[in-house]
């Protein structure tokens, strides 16, 4: 699989990334186990995870397939710390608590450092450079090989950013940022992918086949085995069942159709190919599911499929996002 760097920086990744999200809750050991050997040996480096992931059970079972099935030096560990499990608080990004929280996700990948460590979000009531100082402590101790933010909206990630670029050698620069990106939700054109383009700031895009959607699987309805079909889930993939999603649908299905591949294979060759991503991080639930994505490392979409789907699925970009004489 093809490597490549996030923002500029010298971290290198596979070009597509292995989320965690579902481990030891709807994934069990033995198939995570399938899952992560399969990713390997196709050249996969990435593995998303949090501290939050099923309590932190995501990551102790991810520690406990390092080394014995898939060598740590192989592997491109990145975490999350700041989420909260406390209704009245749901983030935590003060220095102690994120501290305490690497230490924590350390002991449990069984590992003395991450590769990326990202502050999972924006904390209103605690002062950004306190949040950052914590970056920059957990990246001279060595916990932290490099950092970065998730579901930071655009201000929040170029304040983080150019605060981090204004003391070199000093401050830890952010390596990447982690949003939903897809066919479906291009909101972080409008910003975030801007700000991070112009700070040097590699984008992951987290559900990068709009939940599921963008596979065609529920273009019939919702299949009894899919998220869709799940009390918990089915909220989660709701937003995506509109007349709108199902027009950018039925055009990912026309081009797979056209190109002799399938939906998920256009809808995830479209987003890796994006400027500014570095790696969309698949939440693949079958060892099927993620052959399937991984078999797009091939695929390159001709640039008039690339139009037609840009246009269909084209995000409305207003004042200010635009220059106001073109209005």
């Amino acid at each position: 699989m093809e490597h490549r760097h996030v923002g500029r920086t010298g971290l290198r990744v596979s070009r597509i990334g292995l989320g965690t999200l579902t481990w030891a809750r709807d994934i069990g050991e033995r198939e995570a186990a399938d899952l992560l050997k399969a990713f390997w040996e196709a050249g996969g480096t990435l593995v998303d995870t949090a501290d939050v992931y099923a309590d932190g059970a995501a990551e102790h079972l991810l520690g406990r397939l390092l080394g014995d099935l898939v060598p740590r030096r192989d592997v491109v560990i990145a975490t999350k710390a700041g989420s909260v499990p406390d209704p009245d608080r749901r983030v935590d990004c003060s220095r102690g608590h994120l501290l305490a929280a690497l230490d924590a996700s350390l002991e449990r990948l069984g590992t003395d450092y991450v590769d990326l460590w990202q502050i999972h979000s924006y904390d209103p009531v605690t002062p950004l450079e306190e949040t950052l100082q914590a970056v920059d402590t957990a990246v001279r101790s060595g916990r932290a090989r490099y950092a970065g933010v998730a579901g930071f909206c655009g201000w929040q990630l170029a304040k983080a950013a150019a605060w981090q670029l204004a003391a070199p050698g000093t401050r830890a620069p952010l390596a990447a940022t982690q949003l939903e990106y897809s066919l479906l939700q291009r909101g972080v054109e409008r910003e975030v992918l801007p700000a991070a383009l112009d700070l040097g700031v590699g984008l992951l895009p987290s559900s990068p086949l709009g939940r599921g959607v963008l596979t065609g699987k529920y273009r019939g309805g919702a299949p009894p085995d899919s998220r869709g079909a799940s009390e918990r889930l089915a909220p989660f993939v709701a937003p995506y069942l509109d007349e709108s999603a199902a027009r950018i649908v039925d055009a990912v299905a026309t081009a797979a159709d056209g190109l002799a591949v399938t939906p998920l294979q256009v809808a995830l060759a479209w987003v890796r190919d994006r400027p500014g991503v570095a790696a969309p991080v698949v939440g693949a639930r079958t060892a099927r599911q993620l052959g399937e994505a991984l078999s797009v490392e091939g695929l390159t979409l001709p640039d008039e499929i690339c139009r037609a789907l840009d246009d269909v699925s084209a995000p409305v970009h207003r004042y200010p996002d635009h220059d106001w004489s073109t209005l």
